[in-house]
């Protein structure tokens, strides 16, 4: 009951509160199209160039949101260009670009003034009761983009995500979507840090997405309860991070595992069931 109580007196646990329940969102709907196109390691390569970009942020003083930002998305873009022009294989580029990110944002993480190992650590496992007003505010809109975004084009994006020839065939603008939505994973990315953590952050985008699929195979449904599930795992993850002080993201890792190994196992339960009717039968 504190959490709840508290939550109306400290204006960083509302901040928190708010930002796991936008993140949940976010990620529910791009974690989707992510699992949907099988592009999981994509995901992972964005999430770790990025910290190239903070990297030198912080060793030129400026917002490391931003730098971290126009890191992603240039990586997502390069990445989408390679493959698409065949210049390089898909997993060579995200491979290449995730270990230099890394690199270069220790590099310059290392050299930035008054830099202490408390910087590194709140980057790459997250610290969401850090959440200013601003941030947010930011994360309230981009993740009503993306509600309003996969509410018209959802259908798309499904057959981009899922075949990209066929998509094509139909005369969808597969190449300059690609490229949009790209773009759209990495500033995703790149909002959802701060909670999650470079490290962490691409459980938020899988596991709710993977849970949902146990449950269903049609996309819009896949995105609404993928969308449910990242929104609850994110919201008792702090819950359970504050009663009992431990890492938030670490909470929101566990309770997510913890649904999607409870799904699995109520679906074969529920396959198990019809089998033995039909055997009595």
């Amino acid at each position: 009951m504190d959490f709840f109580i508290d939550i109306l007196q400290y204006e960083y646990l509302r901040n928190a509160l708010l930002a796991a329940i936008f993140a949940g969102i976010m990620c529910g709907i791009v974690g989707t199209y992510i699992v949907a196109r099988r592009m999981v390691f994509l995901c992972g390569g964005i999430t770790h160039s990025s910290f190239g970009g903070l990297g030198i942020a912080l060793y030129a003083g400026i917002n490391p949101t931003l730098g971290a930002l126009l890191f992603a998305v240039a990586s997502a873009l390069g990445i989408e260009w390679a493959s698409e022009k065949g210049k390089i294989r898909e997993d060579s580029a995200i491979g290449i670009i995730w270990s230099v990110g890394m690199a270069v944002g220790a590099l310059f993480m290392s050299l930035a003034p008054g830099y202490t190992s408390g910087d590194l650590a709140s980057y790459m496992f997250g610290s969401i009761v850090t959440v200013t007003t601003s941030e947010v505010f930011t994360l309230g809109v981009f993740t009503l983009l993306c509600i309003v975004g996969i509410t018209l084009w959802w259908r798309p994006v499904m057959q981009i995500a899922f075949d990209r020839n066929y998509a094509k065939s139909q005369g969808i603008a597969t190449t300059a979507i690609s490229y949009i939505l790209s773009a759209v994973v990495a500033v995703t990315i790149v909002l959802a840090i701060k909670i999650m953590g470079i490290v962490l952050l691409l459980s938020l985008f899988t596991i709710p997405a993977v849970t949902a699929n146990i449950i269903t195979k049609s996309y819009p449904k896949i995105t609404i309860f993928a969308t449910i599930f990242a929104i609850f795992g994110s919201v008792a993850g702090l819950f359970c991070s504050y009663t009992w002080e431990i890492q938030p993201g670490t909470c929101i890792i566990f309770i997510l595992s913890a649904m999607l190994i409870a799904t699995k196992i109520l679906s074969l339960q529920n396959i198990k069931t019809p089998q033995r009717n039909e055997n009595n039968s």
